[in-house]
C-alpha cells in the first residue's frame, strides 16, 4: 500500500459509528427535499463520502454533528440545483399510530391536524426546517444543532424561536376558523 494513499474505513467501525445514525441523517434530508427517493440519495451520497473519508475521520471531533451537516449541505445543494419537489400530499410519510380505543372521528381530526401540521413545516424556511426537526424531533442540544447546521448559538436559538412562533400562529389562525 501507498502511504499517501486514503484508507477507507472499515466495515465495523462504520457499522458501529455511522450505521446508526442514518435514519436520523434521512429524516433531516427529507425534511428539507421533501422527497422520499431524494432524501434517501442525500443520505447514500453522505454515506459514501463519510466511507471514502477513512481514517480522517479520527480527526473530526463530533462525527455525528458532521454527518448532519453534511447532509444538511448535500440536501440543499440539492435543491439549488434545480431539483424542488414540494409536494402538500405526504403520501410517502407514515403518520404516527393511534390507539386502538380511538374513535374514527376522532382520528380523522388527528389526522388531519397532523397533516395540516406537515404543511406548514414544509411553508417554513429550510434553516428554520432543519432546526426544528434536529431540536423538537431528534433531541439535539442547542451545541449539537450549531456544530451540525455550521450556525452560531445565538443563530440557532432564533431560528428555533422563529419557526416555533410561525408554528404557533398557523395553528391558532387554524383553530380559530375552526378547521
Amino acid at each position: 500500500m501507498v502511504a499517501d494513499r486514503k484508507v477507507e474505513m472499515n466495515w465495523m467501525e462504520f457499522r458501529e459509528q455511522i450505521w446508526p445514525i442514518k435514519d436520523r441523517l434521512y429524516r433531516l434530508a427529507y425534511r428539507l427535499v421533501n422527497d422520499r427517493a431524494e432524501a434517501e440519495d442525500v443520505v447514500q451520497e453522505v454515506m459514501i463520502k463519510v466511507w471514502k473519508q477513512g481514517q480522517d475521520l479520527k480527526l473530526i471531533r463530533n462525527l455525528e454533528a458532521w454527518c448532519l451537516k453534511l447532509t444538511r449541505n448535500q440536501a440543499l445543494d440539492k435543491l439549488k440545483g434545480g431539483y424542488r419537489k414540494r409536494k402538500t400530499a405526504l403520501d410517502n410519510l407514515q403518520e404516527p399510530r393511534t390507539a386502538a380505543n380511538v374513535q374514527p372521528d376522532q382520528q380523522a381530526e388527528w389526522q388531519d391536524a397532523y397533516q395540516h401540521v406537515r404543511e406548514i413545516m414544509n411553508s417554513l424556511p429550510p434553516d428554520y426546517q432543519s432546526v426544528v426537526q434536529l431540536r423538537d424531533i431528534e433531541g439535539l442540544s442547542y451545541q449539537e444543532i450549531a456544530e451540525a447546521l455550521d450556525m452560531t448559538l445565538a443563530q440557532v436559538k432564533t431560528n428555533l424561536f422563529r419557526a416555533r412562533k410561525r408554528l404557533r400562529e398557523a395553528m391558532e389562525k387554524r383553530s380559530a376558523y375552526g378547521l
